[in-house]
């Protein structure tokens, strides 16, 4: 058992008791970053004159050899350690002797460890904005290309008033917009270094902690080494803007698996995003979509279990924390993996417009435009609620639409009816009058779809 510690032990630890206390398991995902730390880390402590310039030359020549034979599969990170960083070091010291004795001075494990996993989650908050910023592309162009494709907009399930494919489109896109922004936020506000801190009081070696933060992009160092070691709130953050992108995700899955069903049929799932049924050929399974829904309170339960494990710890580092890794370690893969498939589901979906213009005029979604038409005629808003509400129910027992009723039908319900109400409420007419900027109008999209391009762009600079 290659462990980092013993002096003042007098006895091996118990098999089982180590095997339980080892992160190695798990942590060997963070090897990249805790070489990259200890570079830093090492190159600091030679400016500072704490390592002579042979010595930090001769570590980081170790450390490059380990990740180059590591990378290229001739050197193996075994469980006979305890973690990634007693491997690395121990590695170390094999390959350069008493030199790499030395590149621990001024550190402890809790400020690396906090170290690696911060560098970790900084780079992946990168990842999943990317894999954002692509689906954010999809729906851009749904709405491009949709912007006179006739749709219900719902309440309740229900059909209220008619709108575009691409207003329910841009609906998606401003959440997971705001899902880009988040990140954005995180990114700002986890991006100070936490390495110097030591166990949690800070080191008497005149380490220079701005110099080595700024060898690894942060912004400065963490001003307090007690909380440096003990901060848990990056990742909590993280896995809440997650746990927000999985409920954007899965909110958007259950609407295309009701508008995949025999009953809607507004979309077709491309083959390639579908499966079959081993006992019933007619089948074809949003399973894709479905199971982005499933693995949404896989995700919440990551939150779920970190905000439990942090709740109750006194400060300063205790060793619940070990259980950060394996959960955000899983959620991040699940969120990434979700994006890439619904991206691609959606990317190759197609859209049945007629049927969705069909259901828009059968849904009495222009009820609200007809007791609009009376009220411009004159009418109370009560009485031309009232109206309408009788108009409806007509149209329900003779299995008609409003605009299918003959001019006649409706004078017997209103007088003040007239031809032009065909216009008035036409689905073109509805959907186009409703020009504030944030509605379905053809101009107003347009100018929507102007902004979120700029805002992509922006986010490419």
């Amino acid at each position: 058992m290659a462990q980092l510690w013993g002096g003042r032990f007098t006895k091996e630890t118990d098999k089982l008791v180590y095997q339980f206390n080892a992160s190695i398991t798990f942590d060997k995902k963070l090897f990249e970053q805790d070489i990259e730390g200890s570079i830093a880390h090492v190159v600091m402590l030679e400016k500072q004159g704490i390592l002579s310039c042979d010595e930090k030359d001769a570590i980081v020549k170790g450390l490059t050899g380990i990740r180059k034979d590591v990378e290229e599969g001739t050197l193996f990170i075994t469980d006979e350690y305890e973690d990634i960083h007693s491997f690395i070091e121990a590695s170390l010291i094999d390959r350069i002797g008493d030199a790499g004795k030395k590149m621990h001075t001024g550190r402890s494990r809790n400020d690396q460890v906090a170290l690696d996993m911060k560098l970790y989650v900084r780079s992946e908050v990168l990842h999943v904005s990317e894999h954002l910023q692509e689906l954010l592309e999809t729906l851009i162009s749904i709405m491009e290309e949709n912007l006179t494709t006739y749709m219900p907009g719902f309440t309740h399930l229900q059909k209220a008033q008619p709108t575009t494919l691409a207003h329910h489109m841009g609906a998606y896109f401003e959440m997971f917009k705001r899902d880009v922004l988040r990140l954005k936020d995180i990114y700002k506000r986890m991006n100070v270094c936490p390495l110097g801190s030591g166990a949690f009081a800070g080191t008497t070696y005149p380490l220079d902690r701005s110099y080595t933060a700024s060898l690894m992009g942060f912004e400065g160092p963490t001003l307090n080494s007690m909380d440096s070691v003990a901060d848990r709130d990056y990742i909590i953050e993280f896995l809440s803007a997650l746990s927000t992108i999985m409920m954007h995700l899965s909110r958007f899955s259950e609407e295309i698996i009701i508008w995949n069903s025999n009953e809607y049929r507004f979309v077709e799932i491309d083959d390639g995003f579908s499966t079959g049924s081993s006992i019933m050929p007619q089948k074809k399974n949003p399973d894709i979509a479905e199971l982005v829904r499933g693995k949404t309170g896989r995700v919440y339960g990551a939150l779920m279990s970190i905000l439990t494990t942090m709740k109750g710890l006194p400060l300063a580092y205790n060793k619940d924390m070990q259980e950060d890794k394996e959960v955000t370690f899983d959620a991040i893969e699940t969120v990434k993996n979700c994006l890439v498939l619904f991206n691609g589901m959606l990317s190759t979906m197609k859209f049945n417009h007629k049927v969705m213009e069909e259901s828009a005029m059968k849904g009495f979604t222009n009820a609200t435009d007809a007791a609009d038409y009376l009220v411009n005629k004159g009418v109370p808003f009560r009485d031309a609620h009232g109206i309408i509400g009788q108009l409806v129910l007509y149209c329900i027992e003779k299995n008609s639409s409003i605009d299918a009723l003959s001019i006649e039908e409706l004078r017997a319900i209103s007088p003040v009816f007239d031809v032009d109400v065909y216009d008035a409420i036409s689905l073109k007419t509805c959907v186009e009058k409703r020009l504030t900027i944030g509605a379905p109008g053809q101009k107003a999209m347009e100018e929507v779809i102007r902004i979120n391009k700029e805002f992509l762009n922006q986010l490419k600079a």
